[in-house]
Protein backbone atom coordinates (compact mmCIF):
# COMPACT_ATOMS: atom_id res chain seq x y z
CA UNK A 1 0.00 0.00 0.00
CA UNK A 2 1.55 3.05 -1.20
CA UNK A 3 0.85 6.73 1.13
CA UNK A 4 0.38 10.15 -0.58
CA UNK A 5 3.25 12.37 0.16
CA UNK A 6 1.39 14.58 2.00
CA UNK A 7 3.21 15.49 5.48
CA UNK A 8 2.94 12.02 8.00
CA UNK A 9 0.62 13.76 10.47
CA UNK A 10 -2.24 13.74 8.11
CA UNK A 11 -1.40 10.61 6.33
CA UNK A 12 -1.25 8.71 9.47
CA UNK A 13 -4.35 10.39 10.87
CA UNK A 14 -6.18 9.01 7.66
CA UNK A 15 -4.92 6.01 8.33
CA UNK A 16 -6.13 5.85 11.98
CA UNK A 17 -9.17 6.82 10.83
CA UNK A 18 -10.10 3.89 8.56
CA UNK A 19 -8.37 1.69 10.67
CA UNK A 20 -10.56 2.80 13.53
CA UNK A 21 -13.55 2.40 11.68
CA UNK A 22 -12.53 -0.89 10.83
CA UNK A 23 -12.05 -1.68 14.49
CA UNK A 24 -15.19 -0.45 15.43
CA UNK A 25 -16.83 -2.43 12.54
CA UNK A 26 -15.16 -5.64 14.00
CA UNK A 27 -16.66 -7.68 16.40
CA UNK A 28 -13.74 -10.60 16.11
CA UNK A 29 -12.69 -11.37 19.41
CA UNK A 30 -9.34 -12.90 19.46
CA UNK A 31 -8.17 -15.84 22.63
CA UNK A 32 -4.13 -16.06 22.75
CA UNK A 33 -3.83 -14.14 19.58
CA UNK A 34 0.25 -13.58 19.62
CA UNK A 35 -0.43 -10.37 17.71
CA UNK A 36 -2.75 -9.05 20.33
CA UNK A 37 -1.09 -5.71 21.72
CA UNK A 38 -0.37 -6.24 25.96
CA UNK A 39 -0.45 -2.97 28.22
CA UNK A 40 -0.09 -2.29 31.69
CA UNK A 41 -1.37 0.56 33.85
CA UNK A 42 0.48 2.87 35.15
CA UNK A 43 0.62 5.69 37.85
CA UNK A 44 2.78 8.69 38.12
CA UNK A 45 3.04 11.70 40.43
CA UNK A 46 2.38 15.24 38.90
CA UNK A 47 6.07 16.52 37.51
CA UNK A 48 7.23 12.81 37.49
CA UNK A 49 7.88 10.58 34.13
CA UNK A 50 5.85 7.74 32.95
CA UNK A 51 6.70 5.03 30.63
CA UNK A 52 3.94 3.58 28.13
CA UNK A 53 4.83 0.10 27.29
CA UNK A 54 3.11 -1.98 24.27
CA UNK A 55 4.20 -5.46 23.59
CA UNK A 56 3.39 -8.15 21.06
CA UNK A 57 4.15 -12.03 20.97
CA UNK A 58 5.25 -12.16 17.09
CA UNK A 59 5.51 -9.66 14.30
CA UNK A 60 3.64 -9.47 10.76
CA UNK A 61 5.73 -6.75 10.60
CA UNK A 62 3.08 -4.52 11.20
CA UNK A 63 3.55 -1.09 12.55
CA UNK A 64 2.68 -0.31 16.69
CA UNK A 65 0.78 3.17 17.35
CA UNK A 66 0.40 4.70 20.96
CA UNK A 67 -2.43 7.33 20.80
CA UNK A 68 -3.51 9.91 23.90
CA UNK A 69 -6.71 10.22 26.44
CA UNK A 70 -7.86 12.53 22.90
CA UNK A 71 -6.77 9.79 20.33
CA UNK A 72 -4.11 11.88 18.58
CA UNK A 73 -1.52 9.61 17.72
CA UNK A 74 1.60 10.18 19.47
CA UNK A 75 4.18 7.65 17.86
CA UNK A 76 3.62 5.47 14.85
CA UNK A 77 6.05 3.38 15.25
CA UNK A 78 9.61 5.46 14.84
CA UNK A 79 7.87 8.49 13.73
CA UNK A 80 6.61 11.27 15.87
CA UNK A 81 2.89 12.58 15.42
CA UNK A 82 2.54 14.48 17.73
CA UNK A 83 4.84 17.55 18.69
CA UNK A 84 4.81 17.78 22.38
CA UNK A 85 8.88 17.65 23.15
CA UNK A 86 7.59 15.92 26.65
CA UNK A 87 7.01 12.82 25.15
CA UNK A 88 10.17 10.99 23.91
CA UNK A 89 10.44 7.18 22.06
CA UNK A 90 12.04 4.80 24.34
CA UNK A 91 12.28 1.72 22.55
CA UNK A 92 10.81 1.08 19.20
CA UNK A 93 10.96 -2.74 17.58
CA UNK A 94 8.52 -5.01 15.43
CA UNK A 95 7.22 -6.36 18.50
CA UNK A 96 7.50 -3.42 21.04
CA UNK A 97 6.55 -0.27 21.31
CA UNK A 98 7.69 2.43 23.99
CA UNK A 99 7.46 5.82 24.82
CA UNK A 100 7.68 8.23 27.89
CA UNK A 101 5.98 11.30 28.70
CA UNK A 102 8.16 13.68 31.26
CA UNK A 103 6.56 16.91 33.67
CA UNK A 104 3.34 14.84 33.84
CA UNK A 105 0.37 17.22 34.47
CA UNK A 106 -3.13 16.42 35.73
CA UNK A 107 -4.75 16.45 32.33
CA UNK A 108 -2.61 13.98 31.15
CA UNK A 109 -4.33 11.20 32.83
CA UNK A 110 -6.92 9.09 31.24
CA UNK A 111 -6.61 5.88 28.91
CA UNK A 112 -4.06 5.58 26.24
CA UNK A 113 -4.48 3.14 23.48
CA UNK A 114 -1.83 1.49 21.89
CA UNK A 115 -2.76 -0.08 18.46
CA UNK A 116 -1.14 -2.68 15.67
CA UNK A 117 -2.88 -1.96 12.07
CA UNK A 118 -3.25 -6.16 11.08
CA UNK A 119 -6.85 -6.65 9.36
CA UNK A 120 -8.44 -6.82 11.50
CA UNK A 121 -6.36 -3.37 13.41
CA UNK A 122 -5.94 -4.78 17.75
CA UNK A 123 -6.21 -2.24 20.34
CA UNK A 124 -5.22 -2.51 23.85
CA UNK A 125 -5.67 0.46 26.58
CA UNK A 126 -3.35 1.72 29.38
CA UNK A 127 -4.92 3.54 32.03
CA UNK A 128 -2.82 6.57 33.14
CA UNK A 129 -3.56 7.56 37.11
CA UNK A 130 -1.71 10.87 37.96
CA UNK A 131 -1.46 11.76 41.58
CA UNK A 132 -1.62 15.22 42.70
CA UNK A 133 1.13 15.75 44.83
CA UNK A 134 -0.19 17.41 48.86
CA UNK A 135 1.36 20.42 49.92
CA UNK A 136 4.01 20.81 53.46
CA UNK A 137 1.18 20.76 55.70
CA UNK A 138 0.60 23.80 57.92
CA UNK A 139 -0.82 24.04 61.65
CA UNK A 140 -2.42 27.05 63.11
CA UNK A 141 -3.65 27.46 66.51
CA UNK A 142 0.19 27.07 67.79
CA UNK A 143 1.12 30.33 67.45
CA UNK A 144 0.28 31.76 71.29
CA UNK A 145 1.10 29.76 74.30
CA UNK A 146 -1.39 28.21 76.47
CA UNK A 147 -1.44 28.23 80.28
CA UNK A 148 -1.16 25.32 82.38
CA UNK A 149 -4.53 23.22 82.86
CA UNK A 150 -5.95 24.75 79.57
CA UNK A 151 -7.10 23.54 76.29
CA UNK A 152 -5.60 24.27 72.97
CA UNK A 153 -7.01 23.10 69.39
CA UNK A 154 -4.49 22.73 66.42
CA UNK A 155 -5.24 22.61 63.10
CA UNK A 156 -3.32 20.76 59.68
CA UNK A 157 -4.32 21.96 56.20
CA UNK A 158 -2.30 20.47 53.31
CA UNK A 159 -4.09 21.26 49.56
CA UNK A 160 -3.44 20.21 46.19
CA UNK A 161 -3.65 16.21 46.93
CA UNK A 162 -5.60 13.23 44.32
CA UNK A 163 -6.90 11.15 45.76
CA UNK A 164 -6.92 13.06 49.54
CA UNK A 165 -4.10 13.13 51.63
CA UNK A 166 -4.38 11.27 55.04
CA UNK A 167 -3.24 13.75 58.09
CA UNK A 168 -1.14 11.95 60.82
CA UNK A 169 -0.62 14.11 64.89
CA UNK A 170 2.61 13.18 66.87
CA UNK A 171 3.32 14.65 70.02
CA UNK A 172 6.89 13.89 70.60
CA UNK A 173 6.87 10.08 69.22
CA UNK A 174 3.93 9.16 70.25
CA UNK A 175 0.89 9.36 68.09
CA UNK A 176 -2.49 11.31 68.76
CA UNK A 177 -5.74 10.90 67.82
CA UNK A 178 -7.20 14.32 65.92
CA UNK A 179 -10.69 14.46 64.58
CA UNK A 180 -11.63 12.69 61.26
CA UNK A 181 -10.07 14.52 58.48
CA UNK A 182 -12.24 17.49 56.16
CA UNK A 183 -12.12 16.63 52.69
CA UNK A 184 -12.70 19.35 50.10
CA UNK A 185 -12.43 19.89 46.52
CA UNK A 186 -10.58 22.54 44.66
CA UNK A 187 -13.19 24.16 42.32
CA UNK A 188 -12.38 23.70 39.14
CA UNK A 189 -9.52 21.33 39.61
CA UNK A 190 -9.63 17.32 39.92
CA UNK A 191 -7.56 18.05 43.98
CA UNK A 192 -8.37 18.17 47.19
CA UNK A 193 -7.85 20.03 50.50
CA UNK A 194 -7.53 18.03 53.52
CA UNK A 195 -7.70 19.45 57.46
CA UNK A 196 -8.13 18.00 60.77
CA UNK A 197 -8.12 18.98 64.17
CA UNK A 198 -6.70 18.32 67.28
CA UNK A 199 -7.56 19.43 70.85
CA UNK A 200 -4.82 18.96 73.79
CA UNK A 201 -5.39 19.38 77.90
CA UNK A 202 -1.75 21.23 78.40
CA UNK A 203 0.66 20.54 81.74
CA UNK A 204 3.73 22.33 82.33
CA UNK A 205 5.20 19.04 81.05
CA UNK A 206 4.29 19.79 77.63
CA UNK A 207 6.21 23.00 77.70
CA UNK A 208 8.39 22.60 74.51
CA UNK A 209 6.93 19.47 73.33
CA UNK A 210 7.39 18.96 69.66
CA UNK A 211 3.90 18.61 67.69
CA UNK A 212 3.92 17.32 64.47
CA UNK A 213 1.14 17.18 61.64
CA UNK A 214 2.41 14.10 59.04
CA UNK A 215 1.35 13.76 55.28
CA UNK A 216 0.27 10.10 54.58
CA UNK A 217 -0.22 10.02 50.34
CA UNK A 218 0.85 7.10 47.58
CA UNK A 219 3.01 10.33 46.05
CA UNK A 220 4.79 10.53 49.04
CA UNK A 221 7.41 8.59 50.81
CA UNK A 222 6.82 8.35 54.84
CA UNK A 223 8.16 11.20 56.59
CA UNK A 224 8.33 13.57 53.47
CA UNK A 225 6.16 15.98 53.93
CA UNK A 226 5.64 17.50 57.82
CA UNK A 227 5.22 20.09 59.56
CA UNK A 228 6.54 20.62 63.91
CA UNK A 229 6.10 23.45 66.39
CA UNK A 230 7.09 23.79 69.75
CA UNK A 231 4.05 24.02 72.12
CA UNK A 232 4.92 26.91 74.83
CA UNK A 233 3.02 26.43 78.08
CA UNK A 234 3.03 29.17 81.23
CA UNK A 235 3.03 27.71 84.23
CA UNK A 236 3.51 29.11 87.71
CA UNK A 237 7.14 28.71 89.72
CA UNK A 238 8.32 25.47 91.29
CA UNK A 239 10.49 27.00 94.73
CA UNK A 240 13.56 25.05 95.42
CA UNK A 241 16.41 26.82 97.79
CA UNK A 242 20.05 25.85 97.78
CA UNK A 243 22.60 26.51 99.94
CA UNK A 244 26.04 27.59 99.33
CA UNK A 245 27.68 24.17 101.36
CA UNK A 246 26.03 21.65 103.64
CA UNK A 247 28.21 22.70 106.77
CA UNK A 248 27.69 26.40 107.51
CA UNK A 249 29.79 27.72 110.01
CA UNK A 250 29.64 29.93 112.49
CA UNK A 251 31.39 33.12 111.61
CA UNK A 252 32.02 31.94 107.73
CA UNK A 253 30.49 34.10 104.44
CA UNK A 254 27.28 32.29 103.38
CA UNK A 255 24.24 32.62 100.64
CA UNK A 256 21.21 30.79 99.65
CA UNK A 257 20.16 30.48 96.30
CA UNK A 258 16.16 30.51 95.00
CA UNK A 259 15.63 28.34 92.05
CA UNK A 260 12.06 29.60 90.25
CA UNK A 261 11.44 26.72 87.51
CA UNK A 262 8.93 28.54 85.65
CA UNK A 263 7.50 30.02 82.34
CA UNK A 264 8.08 33.18 82.11
CA UNK A 265 10.93 33.46 84.02
CA UNK A 266 10.37 34.32 87.59
CA UNK A 267 9.66 38.46 87.48
CA UNK A 268 10.61 38.81 91.32
CA UNK A 269 11.83 37.13 94.54
CA UNK A 270 11.18 38.05 98.47
CA UNK A 271 13.09 36.48 101.02
CA UNK A 272 11.55 36.57 104.41
CA UNK A 273 12.29 34.64 108.12
CA UNK A 274 9.76 32.72 109.13
CA UNK A 275 8.45 34.17 112.61
CA UNK A 276 11.10 36.84 112.92
CA UNK A 277 12.66 39.28 110.74
CA UNK A 278 16.02 39.08 108.16
CA UNK A 279 19.44 39.58 110.46
CA UNK A 280 21.25 42.48 110.33
CA UNK A 281 24.08 40.92 108.48
CA UNK A 282 21.56 39.07 105.68
CA UNK A 283 21.46 40.78 102.89
CA UNK A 284 18.61 39.79 99.84
CA UNK A 285 19.66 40.48 96.10
CA UNK A 286 17.19 38.83 93.87
CA UNK A 287 17.69 35.29 94.05
CA UNK A 288 20.37 35.34 96.47
CA UNK A 289 20.32 36.16 100.05
CA UNK A 290 24.26 36.83 101.26
CA UNK A 291 25.20 36.12 105.14
CA UNK A 292 27.71 38.40 106.15
CA UNK A 293 28.94 36.30 109.26
CA UNK A 294 26.84 33.69 110.05
CA UNK A 295 25.94 33.47 113.90
CA UNK A 296 23.74 31.25 115.64
CA UNK A 297 20.96 34.10 115.25
CA UNK A 298 20.71 33.45 112.28
CA UNK A 299 19.34 30.24 112.47
CA UNK A 300 15.72 29.45 111.95
CA UNK A 301 13.42 28.83 108.41
CA UNK A 302 13.75 31.21 105.45
CA UNK A 303 11.54 31.62 103.38
CA UNK A 304 11.67 32.25 99.44
CA UNK A 305 8.60 34.31 97.69
CA UNK A 306 8.80 33.92 93.67
CA UNK A 307 6.05 35.42 91.12
CA UNK A 308 6.36 35.49 86.97
CA UNK A 309 3.07 37.06 86.51
CA UNK A 310 1.05 33.87 85.93
CA UNK A 311 1.35 32.87 89.42
CA UNK A 312 3.73 32.97 92.92
CA UNK A 313 5.10 30.11 95.32
CA UNK A 314 7.08 29.90 97.99
CA UNK A 315 9.98 27.82 99.42
CA UNK A 316 11.88 26.91 102.66
CA UNK A 317 14.73 25.96 103.81
CA UNK A 318 15.80 25.54 107.60
CA UNK A 319 19.61 27.34 108.62
CA UNK A 320 21.60 25.51 111.59
CA UNK A 321 24.56 27.79 111.80
CA UNK A 322 28.00 25.38 113.19
CA UNK A 323 29.69 25.58 115.95
CA UNK A 324 33.52 25.57 114.36
CA UNK A 325 35.15 24.80 117.87
CA UNK A 326 32.94 21.86 118.84
CA UNK A 327 33.69 21.01 115.09
CA UNK A 328 37.62 20.55 116.07
CA UNK A 329 36.79 19.44 118.84
CA UNK A 330 35.53 16.72 118.05
CA UNK A 331 37.67 16.48 115.08
CA UNK A 332 40.84 16.27 117.28
CA UNK A 333 38.97 13.23 119.49
CA UNK A 334 39.22 11.58 116.58
CA UNK A 335 42.34 11.48 116.07
CA UNK A 336 43.71 10.68 119.13
CA UNK A 337 41.81 7.92 119.22
CA UNK A 338 43.12 6.95 116.29
CA UNK A 339 46.72 7.06 117.72
CA UNK A 340 45.68 5.42 120.83
CA UNK A 341 45.25 2.59 118.90
CA UNK A 342 47.99 2.31 116.79
CA UNK A 343 49.60 2.91 119.73
CA UNK A 344 48.50 -0.24 121.49
CA UNK A 345 49.05 -2.27 118.12
CA UNK A 346 53.00 -1.61 118.36
CA UNK A 347 52.95 -2.42 121.75
CA UNK A 348 51.72 -5.79 121.68
CA UNK A 349 53.97 -6.26 118.48
CA UNK A 350 56.75 -5.47 120.50
CA UNK A 351 55.91 -7.53 123.24
CA UNK A 352 55.72 -10.28 120.36
CA UNK A 353 59.13 -9.80 119.57
CA UNK A 354 60.57 -9.99 122.97
CA UNK A 355 59.00 -13.11 123.73
CA UNK A 356 59.81 -14.68 120.49
CA UNK A 357 63.41 -13.36 121.00
CA UNK A 358 63.83 -14.61 124.62
CA UNK A 359 62.71 -18.48 123.52
CA UNK A 360 64.92 -18.38 120.68
CA UNK A 361 68.26 -17.56 123.11
CA UNK A 362 67.18 -20.32 125.91
CA UNK A 363 67.09 -22.92 123.40
CA UNK A 364 70.11 -21.93 122.08
CA UNK A 365 71.92 -22.34 125.20
CA UNK A 366 70.36 -25.23 126.19
CA UNK A 367 72.16 -26.87 123.24
CA UNK A 368 75.39 -25.38 123.70
CA UNK A 369 75.38 -27.06 127.31
CA UNK A 370 74.53 -30.73 126.52
CA UNK A 371 77.46 -30.34 123.97
CA UNK A 372 80.05 -29.10 126.56
CA UNK A 373 78.90 -31.84 128.98
CA UNK A 374 79.99 -34.74 126.58
CA UNK A 375 83.22 -33.27 125.73
CA UNK A 376 84.48 -32.70 129.03
CA UNK A 377 86.32 -36.39 130.06
CA UNK A 378 86.10 -36.99 126.09
CA UNK A 379 89.41 -37.81 124.39
CA UNK A 380 88.62 -37.46 120.78
CA UNK A 381 85.25 -36.10 119.24
CA UNK A 382 83.18 -39.53 118.50
CA UNK A 383 83.61 -40.42 122.71
CA UNK A 384 82.65 -36.54 122.74
CA UNK A 385 79.51 -37.06 121.12
CA UNK A 386 78.89 -40.52 122.31
CA UNK A 387 79.15 -39.04 126.00
CA UNK A 388 76.59 -35.99 125.43
CA UNK A 389 74.04 -38.53 124.04
CA UNK A 390 74.71 -40.49 126.79
CA UNK A 391 74.89 -37.75 129.60
CA UNK A 392 71.30 -38.13 130.87
CA UNK A 393 71.06 -41.79 131.36
CA UNK A 394 74.28 -41.41 133.38
CA UNK A 395 72.98 -38.72 135.35
CA UNK A 396 70.39 -40.80 136.56
CA UNK A 397 72.61 -43.62 137.24
CA UNK A 398 74.20 -41.61 139.84
CA UNK A 399 71.18 -39.77 141.14
CA UNK A 400 70.21 -43.95 142.20
CA UNK A 401 73.47 -44.21 143.58
CA UNK A 402 73.38 -41.62 145.84
CA UNK A 403 69.80 -42.44 146.96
Amino acid sequence: MAFPSAPAPLWIAGLMTLAFAAAVHSNVVFDDDPLQPVTSDEMVSVGGTVKLTCRVAESDNSSLQWSNTAQQTLYFGEKRALRDNRIQLHRSTPTELSITISEVQLSDEGEYTCSIFTMPVRTARATVTVLGVPGKPHISGIENPVQEGGTVTLTCTSTGSKPPARLHWFRGDEELEGRPDVVESVPDEPTYNVSSELTLEVSRSDDNQVITCAVDHPSLAPGDKRSEHALRVLYSPNVQILPESDLPREGEKFHLQCLGNSNPKPSSYIWEKKDGELPPLAKANGAFLHFEMLNKTDNGVYLCFVDNGIGSSVGEYMLLVQDPTAMSTSSGVDHAVIGGVVAVIVFILLCLLIVLGRYLIRHKGTYLTHEAKGSDDAPDADTAIINAEGGHSGAEDKKEYFI
